[in-house]
């Protein structure tokens, strides 16, 4: 009789997950895969479909991750899989501008009021890091500030008492980064308005921005306060700083327009100076983003001083996924269901 694949006879996932670890650090390629804050074997994905995931052992498993986000759609959506794949056909990497990048720019642009302009790259790390050396090369300044519980990706000067995996294994930053580069970091309490206000008094000549997540996953979906994000807005403002929104987790979840839609509604005015977006514009692919303002933006190089540069960003089988994405999530039946749950989760 054929073993159940409830229970099998040999367990594949940890077979897997052993061959992994005498090859990859911790048997794993993030941190947070590894199953050591919650004890077990981390389950090795065979495929998915839908709302659901197959394990190595056949087991079928309901898909709370989602990629960490990105899959809003389900796994293996068809119209994001004909796209996909009628993109491959036509090449996977040129090193040349393609008319695809222009229509998932169009696409950011018509749903983000606050960005005229839009830089594509590969990840939200990359994302951030480049938003933060475009705001220091537009201000002139240096020092950043950031805060306890937000996590910006693994860039040096951002690993200072971040979130995540960090906070997962108990440590508040991370080995390898020297003091030097996290010099001009400074960290602040989540929703302080009188710790911003004192930093602001202090250093408000020396800020080039404000990095912060709207609603900060790692903390278990802490939503900046009305007050706090207004305060962040009027200080910036005040003293010539920039507001970098991390929309990372956020962008086209919690509304189409990202959380800065919703703070808008509750801030006459209000709107981030650069804002941050991760793999849900790639529909789970390895794309990102930052964009804002063309006065901002033309910093950038080639038109101005502000380097960055990649040969693989925005390549084009990427980028179908997350113009389908952004297509399906303008239906208006996606739009009303939206509208509905993030209403009763805002007022929560």
């Amino acid at each position: 009789m054929k073993p159940s694949t409830d229970s099998p006879v040999t367990d594949r996932n940890a077979e897997l997950f052993e061959r992994a670890r005498a090859l990859i650090p911790g048997g794993v390629n993030s941190p947070v895969r590894a199953f050591r804050a919650v004890g077990g074997t981390p389950r090795f994905v065979q495929r998915a479909q839908g709302a659901y995931f197959w394990d190595a052992n056949g087991k079928r498993h309901i898909d709370y991750i989602g990629s960490r986000g990105p899959m809003i759609l389900g796994h293996g959506h068809p119209r994001v899989l004909e796209a996909v794949q009628a993109a491959a056909l036509e090449g996977f990497s040129f090193g040349a501008p393609t008319e695809r990048e222009v229509e998932l720019a169009e696409e950011i642009v018509r749903h983000l009021p606050s960005v005229e302009m839009v830089r594509l790259v590969s990840s939200g790390t990359e994302a951030a890091m480049s938003a933060i050396r475009l705001a220091r090369g537009a201000t002139g300044r240096s020092v950043i500030i950031k805060f306890e519980g937000c996590y910006h990706g693994h860039a040096d000067a951002l690993l200072v008492k971040a979130g995540s995996g960090l906070a997962t294994f108990g440590h508040p930053t991370s080995a390898g980064v020297p003091p030097e580069v996290v010099q001009h970091t400074m960290v602040l309490e989540y929703n302080n308005v009188a710790e911003l206000e004192e930093a602001f008094a202090r250093h408000g000549a020396e800020l080039a921005c404000v990095i912060i997540e709207p609603i900060a996953g790692n903390m278990n979906f802490v939503r900046a306060t009305r007050e706090f994000m207004q305060r962040c807005r009027e200080l910036c403002t005040r003293h010539g700083a920039l507001l970098v929104f991390d929309e990372v987790m956020t962008g086209f979840r919690v509304a189409l327009g990202g959380a800065q839609s919703l703070y808008a509604k509750e801030i006459p005015g209000f709107a981030p100076d650069i804002t941050v977006l991760g793999k849900v514009i790639g529909g789970g692919m390895p794309l990102a983003a930052f964009g804002g303002p063309r006065a901002i933006m033309e910093k950038l190089a080639p038109l101005g001083p502000v380097y960055r540069q990649g040969r693989c960003r925005a390549i084009p089988w990427r980028r179908p996924a997350g113009w389908r994405r952004c297509a399906r999530s303008r239906s208006r039946a996606s739009t009303r269901r939206w509208g509905r749950a993030r209403a009763r989760w805002w007022r929560a």
